[in-house]
């Protein structure tokens, strides 16, 4: 059983988090779920104790030739991206580290990655982070261990549960186990840059390469704001569209991009090399590293997310073509919210005073409650985070 006075467990094995989990339920006692700790300011938890998954780390299987992937929740996005990278592969769905950002001092974990269902620039094509988790064994909140998916890329096995727990942020089970897909990476990439564009005309023309054949795998837009920090350092805004591919086709596209986007000024490239540096440093939010005000991850339809400056006062930054807009705003939470959902979309805040996640309410909010029921009844794990 557990003790009364407040514990940190770091379970080595999925059968000691399997412990710690039916410990606490039948003490009544609360858990908070950690991978690297990243995130951990994003949303509250009151809890009694915290669970950590950091020993809970290691490669369990890969197989390059087969695309698959597994390993430990623990497992560190910077290790898994060395080990693939070496076999000329790569994570498709790109997933950010927001430690610097955040102002923690962990490492992004694979696990932490997947509970948030984090995806970076390459969201547009690949996918986002639920979309390439083949399968996954956890603990629910009941304590009951269960597998879902399977290790093979091609698997029906009923319930897509992994898209259940991808943005669940642990609140419904600890994953013990993530198998995933891994793509070849590309054999060639550059950036195509404009520079000077308003945040509707940045739109405009991502709008319009991401609706044309050219299969851009980033697009982005930084306003002055933004642009000015490091690392670009630019004196004026900037708008940015990434090809990847074979080398032939990369430049036949940004050939084929650079006539239909002519209407909108100048383009300049980036190289490979330069190119994968801009794109780390936009997927890792700097830009906006080291603000004290409030920040905001919004989502949005991309065609409109450039309105959203001028609904709320603040600054922001453009991903996915206007799809993802990180704002620092002292606005009211109630405002940013309001703006975002007559925009069709949503709000959530990751750093600041007040709730992280607006409360789901009507069929959508007793779906969400039913689920929870299901899979954690005594809110074992991550209580509150949600809220």
């Amino acid at each position: 059983m557990l003790d009364v006075a407040p514990v940190h467990v770091k379970p080595r094995t999925a059968e000691a988090v399997q412990a710690a989990i039916a410990e606490a339920g039948a003490a009544g006692r609360t858990l908070e779920v950690v991978g690297g700790g990243t995130k951990r300011g994003v949303g509250r938890v009151r809890a009694d104790g915290v669970l950590s998954l950091e020993k809970l780390d290691r490669v369990i299987d890969y197989q390059p030739e087969e695309l698959v992937l597994t390993c430990h929740p623990g497992a560190r996005l910077a290790d898994l991206e060395k080990l693939v990278a070496a076999e000329g592969q790569m994570l498709p769905f790109e997933p950010p580290h927001l430690g610097k950002l955040l102002g923690a001092k962990g490492k992004s974990t694979v696990g932490g990655a997947v509970a948030a269902n984090l995806s970076g620039p390459r969201r547009i094509k690949a996918g986002a982070a639920r979309d390439h988790v083949l399968g996954f064994a956890g603990v629910t909140g009941r304590g009951e261990v269960f597998k879902a998916g399977g290790k093979v890329v091609k698997n029906v096995t009923g319930y897509d549960l992994g898209k259940l727990i991808a943005g669940s942020w642990g609140t419904l089970a600890v994953m013990t186990e993530i198998t995933l897909k891994v793509l070849p990476a590309a054999r060639a990439e550059l950036t195509l840059m404009f520079f000077g564009l308003d945040d509707r005309k940045a739109n405009e023309a991502l709008t319009k390469a991401l609706g044309s054949p050219a299969e851009v795998s980033g697009a982005c837009h930084l306003p002055a704001f933004a642009a000015r920090r490091p690392p670009l350092k630019a004196d004026m805004s900037v708008t940015a569209i990434r090809l990847e591919g074979f080398e032939a086709s990369v430049f036949a596209r940004a050939e084929t991009l650079a006539v239909l986007l002519k209407p909108f000024g100048r383009l300049q490239q980036l190289d490979a090399e330069h190119s994968r540096d801009f794109w780390g440093h936009v997927r890792d939010v700097h830009a906006l590293v080291g603000d004290p005000r409030p920040l905001w991850r919004v989502s949005l339809p991309p065609a409109g997310g450039w309105k959203l400056s001028g609904q709320v006062a603040g600054e922001m930054l453009y991903d996915w073509a206007g799809g993802l807009v990180w704002l620092l705003s002292e606005a009211e939470p109630g405002e940013v919210r309001a703006a975002a959902r007559a925009l069709g979309g949503h709000a959530s805040l990751w750093r600041g005073a007040g709730s992280a996640f607006a409360p789901l309410e009507g069929p959508l909010g007793g779906l969400t409650a039913r689920v929870k029921a299901a899979f954690d009844p005594l809110g074992v794990l991550n209580p509150e985070r949600l809220a």
